[in-house]
């Protein structure tokens, strides 16, 4: 009787051994790995409104080509909300030396997009203001589709309407009836000196 008291007895012991590894010492020993740690959290945020380098297009001192100048923006992850905050920067005034090739009083109604192709939907001033040469008419066009092309990769081409609507050609010289890829004919060359930096660091938070 007193043998089979003792065999309970060890048995009992073990089994409350048993439970405790099981629930006190284990979890200590282990972490639970479902838990994200503070690292894992910090590590997933997104970059938005981060500021990053944009390159924007103005007309030369010569006034016979587009010069890059750079400038700050604030960075976001949809490629749609940053071509708006990459077109208002250009749109707005040019830096001091430079001339912007974007008619004054031109305003961005829409930016949209279709696949890796941009729609700028500018407002009437673009046609209205514009001086009427080829050159000039070159020199916008292509001012807008170097901005968006050159700063986003995930876009290929750029249309520009006007109004909302498709139009031929801004002022009758540049084909504007399908998305135009990026064209650098125009541009000075971004490995020499004619590529232009601001004389002070610019923070735009367009």
């Amino acid at each position: 009787m007193k043998r089979d008291y003792w065999i309970y007895g060890g048995m009992g012991v073990v089994a409350l051994v048993g439970i405790w590894v099981l629930f006190v010492g284990l979890p200590r020993w282990y972490p639970s790995e479902g838990v994200p740690t503070p690292t894992n959290v910090a590590s997933g945020k997104t970059t938005d409104d981060e500021l990053v380098a944009a390159t924007l297009f103005y007309i030369s001192d010569d006034g016979m080509g587009l010069v890059g100048f750079e400038r700050r923006l604030v960075q976001h992850a949809d490629p749609a909300v940053q071509g708006r905050i990459i077109l208002e920067a250009q749109l707005a005034e040019p830096p001091a030396s430079l001339l912007s090739p974007i008619p004054p009083g031109t305003e961005l109604r829409a930016f949209y997009l279709s696949d890796q192709d941009a729609f700028v939907d500018l407002s009437a001033e673009v046609t209205l203001g514009h001086s009427g040469g080829s050159l000039e008419e070159l020199f916008t066009v292509y001012a807008i589709v170097n901005a968006v092309t050159t700063n986003i990769p995930a876009i290929n081409a750029v249309q520009i309407l006007v109004d909302g609507k498709e139009v031929d050609t801004l002022v009758g010289h540049v084909d504007l009836q399908h998305p135009l890829e990026l064209n650098m004919q125009w541009a000075a060359d971004p490995d020499t000196d004619a590529t232009q930096s601001s004389p002070i660091d610019q923070t735009d938070q367009l």
